[in-house]
């Protein structure tokens, strides 16, 4: 019995996911278009947070380059777990955009990694997560960018809302730990 309203929450789940989508890709909207396609290139291989990360080391002082290297090695800690461990497990098919008739001004390039958790999201999140660690005054636009990213994913039609929603979630989760990690080690360094 448990296991039968399990499989149909999973699956009323999956049903509002996928409606969410769709109303987004039905949704006109010209103006936002090809900004979230802008933004969300731009996000690529971590290029938003790799430049927020070269100014907090340029401009921040000791405690920006600080924050920095937590933001960076949060997304490398975070890249790595998502891409290797978190999405061959997910293994959730990229939605299909001509299907659900995403218009084609929103178009970025369509991953061929599998679309659960999203890694663009995750990264964003866990980038402004580490940095937040140290500079808690900076996590509060950078996690506005990620929130922007995570939309971007879904506008652009490469993710669901509940893959960017989970990226979140882990980004901000393993930046925690990351960040917890390397303060531990280095007040070990300086006993």
């Amino acid at each position: 019995m448990a296991s039968d309203s399990k499989a149909g929450w999973l699956q009323d789940a999956e049903r509002i996911d996928v409606a969410l989508y769709a109303a987004i890709a039905q949704t006109p909207t010209p103006t936002l278009d090809r900004a979230m396609a802008r933004l969300s290139d731009a996000a690529d291989y971590s290029r938003l947070s790799l430049t927020a990360s070269a100014l907090l080391a340029t401009a921040g002082g000791a405690r920006g380059r600080r924050a920095a290297g937590r933001g960076l090695a949060s997304i490398g800690v975070t890249a790595t777990i998502v891409n290797v461990v978190a999405k061959p497990l997910g293994g959730r098919r990229r939605p299909d955009r001509v299907a659900r008739q995403v218009p084609v001004a929103r178009h970025v390039r369509m991953p061929s990694s599998t679309s659960f958790p999203s890694g663009h999201s995750a990264a964003a999140f866990a980038f402004a997560t580490g940095v937040g660690h140290v500079l808690p005054p900076a996590a509060i636009p950078l996690r506005g960018l990620a929130a922007l990213v995570a939309y971007s994913r879904v506008h652009t039609g490469v993710h669901y809302p509940g893959d960017v929603v989970a990226g979140a979630l882990i980004g901000t989760v393993l930046a925690q730990l990351t960040a917890h990690a390397l303060d531990r080690r280095s007040a070990a360094k300086h006993q």
